[in-house]
């Protein structure tokens, strides 16, 4: 049996906050009314750049542009690519389709939150080895 795959970026703006969605309070999923950074699953036969560029589409409607890769996680059943991008958003302006609403966050005040999927392990990772 393959293992599922993912796709999530780590979008930061200039001042070295971390872009997060709170994923829906809802029992029907995992890590519910929890933290994680936008993303989602492989469909088909699409790449894992392919993933993230429609699951950003469909998540928040915004166009990527150039994207950097950072590493593959295997997070429970699942293998995770990682990506990132710095870029300033107006979260006012993002549409958000899915999740109950976004955040940026500092490194700080994400040692206070609850996360999916350790999800905080590859934010720590991303400031060890990027920020």
């Amino acid at each position: 049996m393959n293992k599922l795959q993912g796709c999530v970026i780590i979008l930061f703006n200039s001042s070295h906050e971390i872009l997060l969605v709170l994923r829906d309070n809802k029992d029907s999923i995992p890590f519910p009314n929890t933290w994680n950074l936008l993303g989602g699953f492989l469909e088909g036969s699409e790449s894992p750049e392919e993933c993230i560029r429609r699951e950003i589409r469909e998540e928040i409607e915004l166009e990527l542009g150039r994207i950097n890769y950072f590493h593959k996680y295997y997070i429970y059943d699942r293998e995770h690519y990682v990506f990132w991008k710095q870029i300033d958003l107006d979260l006012k302006q993002i549409k958000l389709n899915e999740g109950q609403r976004l955040a940026y966050f500092s490194k700080t005040e994400l040692q206070q939150q609850k996360f999916a999927f350790e999800c905080d392990k590859i934010l720590n990772d991303f400031f060890e080895q990027v920020i």
